[in-house]
């Protein structure tokens, strides 16, 4: 998200526009909790995860009320267009404030990848790199040991971190929310596994899965007789210095952004679809439904043969 607002504030300066940022996202947009932002305010900051501007979930934001105050904040002090940077939650929020008369544009800022209109989400390649990371530190213990190691990832109802880091990571079993989990099929990978020569495995766990961490391990060791430990990523996925790749996204979607603004055009959410930038209405957005993980989910079960 730096990445992103730095875009935003510099290419707005280079237009000679004022920019400003709410601090802790919509609940700083109802208070009027803002700032004046320029080309120097977002210096040192592209490396740098989160955001400096900070975050905070808004019950009231969603009230009738709440928008109300938020846009009252925007016409107040003359906003021309918001930039809102977020997940499903979000962009929800900026198409109910566009109903209120607000000019928004929604850039796709979310470590889930859950959001069809755009490819990537920002924060998305950071995440996966960061649970690669521990996956093949962990794996070396795992492997030292001969044990299998259950490692869980961020991922509610979205198996993306889980389906990417578990295939470049060479995971044995990969679990996501999109996919039952049959504890038959896992032990007896297992059991094949081992008698294949294998001296440990790795499975990649998404936290939205509908069978908690305690459960499956017991469950595995039960079945199988196998040494099981359990890993809990957490929130290790969300910090850390971003990708070259993630800071590329959000430097290019908060400069289109930007640019929209200048050309009065807003209700929009602003993404990366096969390399080109693409703009659809935000209530468009909001309603496609998110590719099919399958092909790569199968994929990975072939690999880890």
């Amino acid at each position: 998200m730096n990445a992103c607002v730095r875009a935003i504030v510099r290419i707005g300066a280079y237009h000679g526009l004022e920019v400003f940022g709410f601090e802790r996202g919509y609940e700083g947009l109802m208070a009027g909790d803002m700032r004046r932002l320029g080309p120097r305010d977002v210096s040192d900051t592209i490396q740098r995860g989160g955001t400096f501007l900070r975050t905070a979930r808004s019950e009231a934001f969603y009230t009738r009320a709440g928008l109300q105050r938020a846009a009252d904040t925007l016409a107040g002090h003359k906003i021309g267009g918001l930039i809102a940077i977020g997940g499903n939650g979000t962009l929800m929020g900026a198409l109910d404030l566009a109903g209120f008369g607000a000019k928004v544009i929604g850039l796709p800022g979310t470590i889930d990848n859950d959001l069809a209109y755009t490819d990537q989400t920002i924060g998305f390649d950071t995440a996966v790199n960061t649970a690669l990371y521990a996956i093949s530190n962990i794996r070396d213990t795992s492997t030292s040991h001969e044990r299998v190691t259950i490692i869980e990832v961020m991922g509610r109802e979205c198996g993306d971190i889980a389906v990417y880091a578990g295939l470049t990571g060479g995971a044995e079993i990969i679990l996501v929310p999109e996919k039952p989990v049959d504890i038959d099929d896992i032990c007896r990978t297992l059991i094949e596994s081992r008698n294949k020569g294998k001296k440990s495995s790795i499975i990649v766990k998404a936290e939205g899965v509908d069978i908690g961490l305690a459960a499956l391990n017991r469950e595995i060791a039960g079945r199988t007789g196998l040494d099981v430990k359990d890993v809990v990523l957490g929130y290790i996925q969300r910090g850390g210095t971003p990708t070259a790749n993630d800071r590329m996204l959000a430097s290019v979607l908060g400069a289109k952004a930007v640019e929209l603004i200048k050309e009065d055009i807003h209700g929009v959410a602003v993404g990366m679809v096969n390399g080109e930038v693409v703009w659809p209405a935000l209530g468009e957005a909001m309603k496609m439904k998110k590719r099919d993980i399958a092909p790569l989910y199968d994929l990975a079960k072939l690999l880890a043969l």
